[in-house]
């Protein structure tokens, strides 16, 4: 929408509208911090910020989390970015109680407030630019307060930014395109614009003559699921014996089930089961007891409760390696996502073939050939907004050639432990060429393998694992990868599993801008592995992450209105539900300008649900309001002796829970109760008593009392 007016009137056929077409722009960012630090009265050991967390309000009533650390001293010490002049106040708590001292008082002035204004750039870089050079500025912060510095630049091409810390209040920032073009640079200190960001520069020089296929395909809204009906869930995985393959599906009770597993032709797979519940179902699919790429799933039984691109699941082979001339597969679930266009694309130094096949149930197949090596993006779009992790980035290797004639034998075939050897044997079978191995860790650190000729045509590869969770060992022949790899292999305990985690609370709700909002990132019986939280959106967020009895706790602050959206991770891997759309309304505490990505990780540390590993039967997860609950009959207010006195409970709104009633008197319990379900959660409930006196009625609902209860009755 183009307005053009002339004296504060529109020109004739004003305001205009006009259609945006052609290339995908491409977005790389980069931030540095800047925090204020202040030291509290009080001794902590490094023990106690494991349970510790702290925010900071402003005078005018905006409050952030802010980070705690132990200072040299033993004293309590914490960063936050000033955003105001005046008195602050410092909450420090410990499982939600002040500890002692807290609250504090924190007095900022002036001179420590960020002020982006302030902020001095110079350097032909923020107008014109060259590809393929580092195109250098620099940005001055001595005299700007402290705040947190942020660079984005999206164009043509993903332009690779470098940041040089001078250490004397100065910054030095450099970005490399590959494609010329218009670039706009947003330069933001303490979340407000610098003088004259965003920047508009034109970058000349030569591209990289990369290839561009896209295609684009309609995918309808399955119909809705019902409870008792028959569900699958489709997926391709060529070259796999179904044997190693194992599926389980978890209602939204939390009751786990093994699911059937069907070969319905050469490679594809279905999972079936008959969903008892309403709601979000979580589908774990394994193979060789690790998941597969995309699980675990969300599967929602009776109406989509959201739709939209975040819902989008994509995993394959394809999205991972590839061959020259040689079909690259991967699968695509849209099912959770709604109606919608769903574009693909691959980007790289040949053009691509790419074939669609849709399988019908909210899923379908897609392969592409290149005739080139080399890296390529590939690019998933669903309603124009990119699914999860989308661009990926895919190195395709040259054609096999003698690749193909390697064999592994010996591969270990359950965990292997951390700071532990562990080898497999690799036989070339008559091929000339040259071995190499590497072992990828799940932080993504490389290790090189070890390999010794053991006869003429055997080696054996030796690799040190360094990390617990799943590593991938690439083994390649001529800088070829041979059949199968790279291979997954679990390392450290077998209990590591995202599918296990679960995120709720107002958090993940409708939130407000400068309000502080918290959820629960529950990891009991997940093991201990990397929780990574990443939350995209208009603004950076003040967050922090502290350790609870049941798993973790994320604290967040939004600064502008919008969507965004929270990736939750757990060794790499999505939970369910992952990302998260959060809907934030209220006014604007910060400027405007692209897309901002906060993050916090933490190593986490094996827990279990109340009760410890007890055998026996494990409760569900029930989703319950025991307010809801309603209650009528003479039975709740007075009772005849040797009689059958009675009330009746309506929980048909309260959701799902085991009703406890209990009755005691001046003696003791009473004689019997007896409770009898109606149907769709209707109780009645009969009691009998033979003593006179003032009794005691409770009703609960799970854990918690209904309204009313504890209830007084007179005999």
């Amino acid at each position: 929408k183009i307005s053009v007016r002339f004296g504060d009137k529109h020109i004739k056929g004003s305001p205009f509208f006009a259609k945006i077409t052609g290339e995908g722009r491409k977005r790389n960012q980069i931030s540095v911090g800047s925090c204020s630090e202040v030291t509290l009265p009080g001794v902590i050991s490094d023990q106690d910020l494991r349970s510790l967390n702290a925010s900071i309000q402003a005078p005018s009533g905006l409050e952030e989390p802010c980070f705690l650390k132990r200072m040299p001293t033993g004293n309590i010490g914490i960063s936050f970015t000033p955003r105001e002049i005046g008195e602050h106040t410092v909450s420090v708590k410990r499982l939600g109680k002040h500890i002692a001292n807290s609250p504090f008082k924190v007095n900022v002035c002036e001179r420590e407030v960020g002020d982006a204004k302030k902020v001095v750039v110079t350097g032909n870089a923020l107008q014109e630019g060259k590809t393929h050079t580092e195109n250098v500025f620099s940005v001055d912060t001595r005299n700007a307060g402290y705040g947190g510095l942020s660079l984005s630049i999206e164009g043509p091409s993903k332009a690779e930014i470098q940041c040089t810390d001078k250490e004397d209040g100065t910054l030095n920032i450099s970005y490399k395109p590959t494609e010329p073009g218009y670039y706009i640079v947003n330069l933001k200190f303490a979340d407000h614009h610098v003088n004259g960001s965003p920047f508009t520069v034109k970058v000349s020089g030569e591209g990289t003559n990369r290839q561009r296929e896209k295609i684009q395909r309609q995918r309808d809204a399955v119909p809705v699921t019902e409870v008792g009906s028959q569900c699958k869930l489709t997926f391709k995985m060529p070259g796999i014996t179904s044997f190693d393959l194992s599926a389980t599906v978890t209602s939204p009770g939390g009751v786990t089930e093994d699911a059937e597993i069907q070969e319905i032709e050469d490679g594809l797979y279905a999972v079936h089961f008959v969903p008892k519940e309403l709601g979000v179902h979580t589908v774990s699919v394994k193979y060789k007891q690790i998941h597969i790429p995309g699980s675990p799933f969300q599967f929602t039984v009776g109406p989509l409760k959201d739709t939209g691109a975040h819902l989008v699941k994509a995993g394959g082979p394809g999205l991972e390696h590839g061959e020259q001339g040689m079909p690259c597969e991967f699968n695509v679930w849209t099912r959770e996502a709604g109606g919608g266009t769903l574009a693909i694309s691959v980007e790289g130094p040949s053009k691509a073939e790419i074939e669609f096949k849709d399988r019908k149930d909210g899923s379908c197949d897609v392969s592409y050939v290149v005739s080139e090596p080399g890296d390529y993006r590939i690019g998933l779009k669903f309603n124009d907004r990119h699914i999860p992790d989308s661009p990926f980035k895919v190195y395709v290797s040259p054609a096999m050639g003698e690749a193909h004639k390697l064999e592994i034998a010996q591969f270990p075939s359950g965990a292997v432990q951390a700071d532990k050897p562990a080898q497999f044997m690799v036989r070339k079978n008559g091929a000339k060429g040259d071995l190499d191995a590497k072992v990828v860790a799940p932080s993504n650190n490389e290790d090189d393998c070890f390999i010794q000729l053991i006869d003429q045509d055997q080696y054996s590869v030796r690799f040190y694992p360094r990390e617990n969770g799943i590593h991938a060992i690439h083994v390649k022949f001529n800088g070829v990868h041979i059949p199968g790899s790279p291979y997954r292999i679990k390392v450290g305990k077998d209990d590591v599993d995202p599918a296990a985690v679960h995120a709720s609370g107002k958090g993940l709700g409708d939130i407000k801008t400068g309000e502080k909002t918290d959820l629960i990132i529950d990891t009991c019986n997940a093991g201990a592995g990397t929780l990574a939280v990443t939350i995209d959106g208009p603004s950076k967020v003040a967050m922090d992450c502290t350790e609870v009895e049941e798993g973790y706790k994320v604290r967040y602050t939004p600064l502008l209105p919008g969507h965004y959206y929270m990736t939750i991770k757990y060794n790499q891997m999505h939970i369910v539900g992952s990302p998260f759309k959060i809907k934030c309304t209220g006014d604007k505490l910060a400027e405007e300008g692209g897309q901002e990505t906060s993050s916090v990780i933490v190593e986490t540390v094996a827990k279990v649900s109340k009760g410890g590993n007890r055998t026996g039967v494990i409760l569900p997860i029930f989703k319950s309001d025991a307010s809801k609950v309603q209650s009528k009959g003479m039975g709740l207010k007075k009772a005849y002796l040797g009689k059958q006195n009675q009330f009746t409970l309506n929980a048909g709104d309260a959701g799902n829970n085991i009703l406890f009633v209990g009755i005691y008197g001046p003696k003791g319990p009473c004689d019997e109760v007896f409770i009898k379900h109606t149907g769709r959660n209707q109780y009645q409930v009969n009691y009998l008593v033979r003593e006179r006196g003032d009794y005691i009625l409770l009703v609960k609902w799970g854990d918690d009392h209904i309204p009313g209860s504890p209830f007084k009755v007179e005999v």
